[in-house]
């Protein structure tokens, strides 16, 4: 008799890429916000180590003061929330001015998600993303945040030009809502000054994209529109809008082909777009 045996059939390659399993995430002063991929935002809570008495804040001014304080806050609310098999994505979104030392000491807190790779991310930028804004044309961001209030110039996407205050509306108890509007106009008034170009006054012209809790604030938002003499775009759901921006990046990140391995950078015009570690965490 003979025995026909068939042959066994042929091992399929693993898919190169599955679902996407990442998070993005904004550490903000007074409020941490995490989408996750697959459940959207997660995450909306005040910037505390541990709530309750004696609640210590990691987060001030726009700087990380206590970096492992970040961490615990970081594993107490998200690792469990995160999918169990895989490691995540992180798309970080971090201050334009001295995010360079925000980002050295946000990545050391995000180890604790045991990240396959971090993407930072401009907060201006992301802001931008999140509003699904044109960035094919200058745009100037206006962000007031709760403790920090940032005015940047975008060209292209990149970060041209940048100014800060520490100043917010979780000031507005000791400071005149006059006091965050002069300022805003005293760092507009200074990038039209000092810039060479057309990027400021085209800019300008487009109109202000308003972001943060000052968007949610009329008086705010009624004297910046007399004082900057230019549309004010207040953005939708402002609060959020920087981690939906990251939320987008984070999906084309997945997407592009270099998702497995080494993040690049991409920058233009004098200032860092997106910045990347490589893609296996230390």
């Amino acid at each position: 008799m003979t025995v026909v045996r068939r042959p066994w059939p042929a091992r399929r390659p693993w898919p190169m890429r599955g679902p996407c399993v990442g998070v993005a995430l904004d550490l903000g002063s007074a409020r941490t916000r995490a989408w996750v991929a697959g459940r959207g935002l997660v995450l909306d809570v005040p910037t505390v180590t541990f709530p309750g008495a004696g609640a210590a804040y990691p987060i001030q001014r726009g700087t990380i003061v206590d970096t492992p304080g970040t961490a615990r806050m970081l594993a107490r609310l998200l690792v469990h929330r995160l999918p169990r098999f895989g490691r995540p994505l992180v798309v970080l979104t971090a201050p334009v001015l001295d995010g360079v030392a925000f980002r050295a000491e946000a990545r050391t807190a995000v180890q604790v998600l045991r990240p396959r790779g971090v993407l930072t991310l401009p907060g201006a930028r992301a802001v931008a993303l999140g509003a699904g804004a044109d960035l094919s044309r200058p745009l100037l961001v206006v962000d007031v945040g709760a403790q920090l209030t940032e005015v940047v110039l975008l060209a292209d996407g990149a970060v041209v030009d940048a100014r800060r205050t520490a100043l917010g509306t979780g000031d507005l108890d000791t400071v005149a809502p006059t006091e965050i509007s002069e300022a805003v106009v005293g760092m507009v008034s200074a990038m039209e000054r000092q810039d060479r170009t057309t990027l400021t006054a085209d800019a300008l012209r487009r109109g202000a994209l308003l972001a943060g809790g000052g968007a949610l604030r009329p008086e705010i938002v009624y004297r910046l529109t007399g004082r900057l003499h230019t549309p004010l775009v207040p953005v939708a759901a402002p609060h959020t809008a920087a981690v939906r921006g990251a939320a987008t990046l984070l999906h084309a990140a997945h997407a592009h082909p270099s998702a497995g391995g080494p993040a690049r950078s991409t920058s233009g015009s004098g200032g860092t777009a997106v910045e990347g570690d490589s893609g296996e965490s230390r």
